[in-house]
Formats: C-alpha cells, structure tokens, sequence
C-alpha cells in the first residue's frame, strides 16, 4: 500500500557508539525521504563519532573504530541532515525512544535547532508491538515473507521499517493510512519532552514524570522551588530536555507580563 502523505515522511536508523542518549554518538545515519507522489530519496552516511566504538557495540553492528576515522563528523553533516529533514514527518523502528531523543541531542550539541513542534513521529515498532509483539527481523518475515539481510545495518534496517509499515497498513483495516493517526497510535506516553521527564496530563499540561516532583505542574515547581531549574540545567539530562524546560519557563514569564 502507498503511503497517504501531506507532507514527506523521513524514515530513519541510526547505529551508535551505544545506547545512552546523552553521551552515546552516531556512527551511521541513513534516510529514507518519501514524498507525498511516491517519489524516494535515500542518504546514507557513516559519522566519525569522535570517540572510541565499544568492541561489544562493533559486535552488533558491524562498524569499527577503522571504518569511521576517514569519515565526517556529525558537526559537519548537521547542516545537510538538517536540510533534509526540516520539512518532513519522522518514522522509524523504536524511533519514539531512542532514534528521534539520540538525534536531537546530537542536533543540539553542534548547535543546530531541533524541534518537533510542526512534524509528527511514526514508531513502527509501538504498531508492530501492539499487534504481534516482534522484533524488526520477525516484522519484516511476517509482514513481508521475507529475511532481513544485513540486520543492524541502518539502511538495511531504514528500508525494513518503511516496507513495514506499508504492509501493516494493507493489512489492518483499523490503521488509517494518514501520518498523524500513525504517530498518535505508535506513541506511548504523552512526553513533552523525548526521554519522558516532562509528560502531560490529562488536561495537557506538562508535569515531572520523575523525583520529588513527579506528577507535579512544570509551572507550579519552577515558580515554587526556582533553583530547580538550574539544577537541571547543570545536570546530567538530555539537551531536548533542557531546552523544553526552558521554554516553558519562558512561556510561564511572558504570560505573566
């Protein structure tokens, strides 16, 4: 089944140094950008993380310390990613939690702006988990009756979810084929923020999700207890994090103008 889009849809895979988001880097990034005639576009690049790879992560994806000192770093693709991204919707396979949170932090660091605000994300693997509860692999044999060579490599991975996704659309009737009713149903949580510290209420209200303040108003704790905020700010949180915190803030200051 064709995807229905209004706007391109860029699906993605990232491979990294790790698996913590806020001090793990990219070593391979590929995009799959489909527009709303059909029409594909694939990027692929391998990205000197400027760190060593941990022999452990080079066991699951195949890429050394070698295969990634020639290559650019991830300062010097963000323009480029940036430009190729900036109009679309981001899919992938458990992209919610890990792919979209990792890339923006790396987006952040090189100081590149990163916003979710005019896009939606499609998580393939929350629609697969809630009908058959699989891995990529199994997905890609069960909705495509094919294997999946060259598991871990991203555009390998990239082209599995995108084949994914459009069988799944073919067969369950109740998945509409529309990029928002396919980010609403692969989200989990409500998270204003990507790592699930800021959530919303019922009300739509952003909340602490964690601590001494969980379940409390974002407002409420920064007018109450305002070091809070430099707390967080200094410590160990994601980027994204940081700068949605602050925008709230800023939001809550101007409102009171």
């Amino acid at each position: 089944m064709q995807l229905k889009l209004t706007k391109p849809m860029c699906f993605f895979d990232l491979e990294t140094t790790g698996v913590n988001i806020t001090s793990d880097r990219i070593v391979e990034i590929s995009i799959l950008k489909v527009f709303p005639n059909g029409k594909e576009e694939r990027h692929t690049w391998k990205v000197n993380p400027e760190m060593p790879i941990p022999p452990e992560t080079t066991a699951v994806h195949g890429i050394s310390d070698e295969d990634v000192k020639d290559a650019p770093t991830f300062k010097q693709l963000a323009k480029d990613i940036h430009n190729l991204i900036k109009d679309s919707d981001l899919a992938g396979f458990n992209s919610n939690r890990f792919d979209i949170p990792l890339l923006a932090e790396e987006m952040l660091r090189v100081d590149m702006d990163f916003d979710m605000k005019s896009r939606v994300a499609v998580d393939v693997q929350t629609i697969f988990h809630k009908k058959e509860q699989r891995t990529l692999s199994a997905a890609y044999k069960f909705y495509c009756n094919e294997s999946l060579e060259n598991a871990h490599s991203a555009e390998a991975d990239t082209v599995a979810t995108y084949e994914v996704l459009k069988a799944q659309l073919d067969k369950y009737d109740d998945l509409e084929n529309d990029a928002k009713f396919l980010a609403e149903f692969s989200s989990r949580k409500k998270f204003a923020d990507f790592a699930g510290f800021l959530i919303y209420n019922k009300e739509g209200q952003e909340c602490f999700s964690f601590g001494k303040h969980k379940g409390k108003l974002v407002t409420d704790v920064l007018e109450q207890e305002p070091g809070y905020f430099g707390w967080i700010l200094n410590a160990d949180f994601p980027l994204y994090t940081k700068k949605v915190l602050t925008a709230i803030k800023l939001k809550s200051f101007n409102n009171k103008l």
